[in-house]
């Protein structure tokens, strides 16, 4: 199969030829029809001191994905060749007392597709049964392969109840436009998101009820003045990575 592979301790990937994996009896294989690029890919791609000390080469990058199954292990049940899906990036294993209480985030032996196991840039992926996410019929492949970044976007816009409050959301990035979407959705009041890019901005207010704001031409406070704002933000996400975004909380 064709693959995109960190070949070597260096900036770059490369496209080989790699044996399509081999499953064992609790996995499945995945045939990849779409996938996202993350942050993190960039990191492995510019081979930064984070990919250097993480990632083993040679490595198949990637984890962000929707496909369909190929193949079922001897003991899967309850899902079938041919099924849509997408999968859980994270692979626990499964003998921590963590893992065994459920809380399989605290697991100290998690790897993660892409990074410490063999990725999804490329034309099949092997991942545990466990970690397999059905889709249906009403999320295509396009939205099935950043379920990913999305789930990130909920779980931190969900952090708070934001019901009837206002939410700053400093970055306008994937994960920033999707986490004011969230907050809006379930019943934040104002949800103002900030940007100094005019294209992110401008589809942040495309694809949800928010209002974008260009830090580098606009006074954040001339805009919580405009919306009747008189004792500031309830809730901060801070999306953008950039320091100086945490002093508008």
């Amino acid at each position: 199969m064709k693959a995109l592979v960190k070949a070597k301790p260096e900036p770059g990937i490369w496209m080989e030829d790699r044996p399509v994996p081999d499953i064992g009896p609790e996995d499945v294989l995945v045939k990849v029809h779409q996938t996202g690029i993350c942050g993190t890919d960039i990191h492995i791609y510019k081979w930064d001191e984070w990919a250097a000390r993480t990632v083993p080469v040679p490595m198949i990058t990637g984890h962000e994905y929707a496909g369909e199954i190929a193949a079922l292990g001897a003991e899967v049940r309850n899902l079938s060749v041919g099924q849509r899906v997408s999968g859980e990036g994270h692979v626990v294993g499964m003998k921590s007392r963590a893992s065994r209480a459920g809380k399989f985030h605290l697991d100290p032996d998690t790897k993660g597709i892409g990074v410490n196991l063999p990725g999804a840039f490329a034309e099949y992926v092997k991942i545990p049964a466990f970690n397999i996410i059905p889709l249906p019929d009403a999320i295509d492949d396009e939205m099935g392969a950043i379920l990913d970044p999305l789930g990130n976007a909920v779980h931190t816009a969900l952090a708070f109840d934001i019901v009837g409050e206002d939410v700053l959301v400093t970055g306008a990035g994937p994960i920033g436009i999707m986490g004011a979407a969230v907050a809006r959705h379930v019943g934040a009041r104002h949800v103002v998101i900030t940007d100094v890019n005019p294209e992110r901005l401008k589809l942040a207010a495309e694809v949800a009820d928010v209002v974008p704001v260009n830090v580098a031409t606009e006074n954040l406070r001339d805009v919580m003045a405009r919306l009747g704002m008189k004792e500031g933000f309830d809730v901060g996400l801070e999306m953008s990575g950039a320091p100086a975004a945490l002093d508008q909380m």
